[in-house]
């Protein structure tokens, strides 16, 4: 028995809860940004599923893109990160309660 689509959208679905737990829970910007990327990954897999069993690649061109711009979205956030840790000194979202530098 092969996979259909909906074992293909439960486990994306399911990706996407961990994601989402690891976003309100943890306190530490580098993992939040990682279940953020969790996240991400978790629909391109929805519309990779969709796309193949549709039948059409009109998903798969999508998908491209959305990889593209992901890979720009870690180079910018990873900048904005390291910036806020030399600023600040601490990757705990706890402590960074002003806009300031």
């Amino acid at each position: 028995m092969s996979p259909g689509l909906i074992h293909y959208l439960a486990v994306s679905g399911a990706i996407f809860l961990i994601g989402l737990a690891g976003v309100v829970v943890r306190r530490n910007i580098l993992v939040v940004y990682m279940c953020l990327e969790l996240m991400l990954a978790a629909g391109v897999l929805a519309a990779v599923a969709f796309s193949r069993f549709l039948g059409g690649d009109d998903g798969m061109v999508f998908v491209f893109f959305i990889i593209t711009v992901a890979a720009a979205e870690v180079a910018v956030g990873l900048a904005l990160i390291v910036a806020l840790y030399r600023a600040r000194r601490t990757t705990r979202l706890d402590e960074m309660t002003t806009l300031r530098f």
